[in-house]
């Protein structure tokens, strides 16, 4: 091998054993036990191996690769063989932080180096983790040893986060806040998230358990909410008469519109952009969503709006001013929603609605869940109660003629039944 450079490093692929993969400094300049390993994951550290005067083969990591330039790794490697030559053990030295190692300290431990050890995770999930730790878990543990972190340690935080000892109003823009409130299902996430992080650094040996086994989580309050065709109605007659009086933009009804026509995520539709819009097929190409890449079939009434819409941009619903996609649909919902008589009701209950009203027609389950995108049979379940009992709809069907018959006040013509002969 050569001197560890930046291409080197580069060129360095995982074991296809599925082992652990090496390589060392070597050549003109290079130092004796300063090296690169990478696991079968493709996560690659900078290291330095060295023996102590008992003898003992120590592994000292420096650094992530990406994080540290061959060049930093080298001299920092050079510095820690010193400590060595002058009889010091910098790996052991490490221990007695590991077993100051705050919650805090291994949150942003946990926060760094774990999207390399999970890599399948979406951004968008690393996004809502870093938010529940941020938000809740510092708050609260921050300040513990995570190695004598103790599940009834756990069991509290989830109960304090449930009633609400993490609320805060927090300044994120020079205009923006972020307003934290607690709640059983909060709690629950925090908790779920808290879960993983500690079996992380079990993992890596930073602490000897997971707390967090054991605790069951709570149960959240279900907030989902379906609208019947009345209030569908009232919802469209909102959007058009906002329009009609320049109180709604016509991106932030057209966005309404598709969220209840297509049964599609907040995101997915704000997102849009016309080359994911196939009009041949009647679908939208999504290479992206909550639950992956997936094809959304578009109804003719889906197909028609969209077809009505300017293409001023390469976002179905461009932003009023500059650049990207239309984000204000939160605020412009909240007025909508106040004028239509509908307090409360989510923009994400027009996809339960969008499904419930698909069970309800008859639909399987399944069909439905195709349709949603989503990925596991169980999530679908949720709606099963609007499909409606078959023995049920033959006697409604059964009874409505009758009673049909019995309003035209018809009498109806008697015919006596023959008596078969006997054999």
């Amino acid at each position: 091998m050569a001197k560890l450079t930046k291409r080197v490093v580069d060129a360095i692929c995982p074991d296809p054993a599925g082992r652990d993969a090496f390589v060392w400094d070597s050549g003109d300049g290079a130092i004796k036990g300063f090296g690169v390993r990478m696991k079968p994951s493709g996560a690659a550290s900078y290291l330095v191996q060295y023996r102590t005067r008992e003898g003992r083969t120590r592994r000292l990591v420096l650094g992530r690769v990406g994080v540290l330039t061959p060049d930093d790794a080298r001299t920092l490697a050079a510095e820690k063989l010193k400590e060595v030559s002058l009889g010091g053990d910098p790996s052991a030295d490490r221990h007695p932080a590991r077993e100051a190692l705050t919650v805090a300290e291994l949150a942003d431990f946990y926060l760094r180096e774990g999207p390399a050890a999970k890599p399948n995770k979406k951004a968008s999930s690393w996004a809502a983790d870093a938010s529940n730790i941020e938000r809740h878990v510092k708050p609260l543990l921050g300040r513990k040893t995570a190695k004598v972190l103790t599940q009834g340690d756990v069991a509290k935080f989830q109960a304090d986060v449930a009633v609400g000892k993490s609320r805060a109003d927090i300044k994120t823009k020079e205009r923006g806040r972020a307003i934290v409130e607690g709640g059983r299902g909060t709690a629950a996430r925090s908790l779920s998230v808290l879960g993983a992080m500690l079996q992380f650094a079990v993992g890596r040996k930073l602490i000897p358990a997971n707390s967090a086994k054991g605790v069951q989580l709570l149960k959240g309050e279900k907030k989902e909410r379906f609208l019947s065709e009345a209030e569908v109605a009232r919802l469209a007659d909102t959007l058009a008469a906002m329009e009609r009086e320049d109180r709604l933009s016509p991106g932030a009804a057209a966005a309404v519109r598709l969220l209840l026509l297509t049964g599609c995520r907040k995101s997915e539709i704000l997102s849009l952009r016309w080359d994911w819009v196939d009009v041949d097929r009647g679908c939208l190409r999504l290479p992206d969503s909550k639950t992956g890449a997936k094809e959304v079939p578009l109804a003719t009434a889906a197909m028609e709006l969209l077809n009505g819409l300017p293409r001023a941009s390469g976002y179905v619903l461009p932003a009023g001013k500059g650049i990207g996609h239309y984000t204000g649909l939160q605020k412009d919902w909240e007025r909508v929603r106040l004028r239509a008589g509908l307090p409360g009701l989510r923009l994400h209950d027009l996809r339960h609605s969008f499904a419930s009203f698909a069970v309800a027609d008859g639909h399987t389950l399944f069909m439905v869940g195709k349709v949603l995108g989503h990925k596991q049979a169980r999530t679908t379940e949720g709606y099963a109660h609007f499909a409606a009992d078959p023995l049920r709809a033959v006697a409604d069907r059964t009874a409505a003629r009758i009673a049909a018959a019995m309003r035209s006040g018809t009498v109806a013509e008697v015919v006596p039944l023959r008596r078969q002969p006997q054999r």
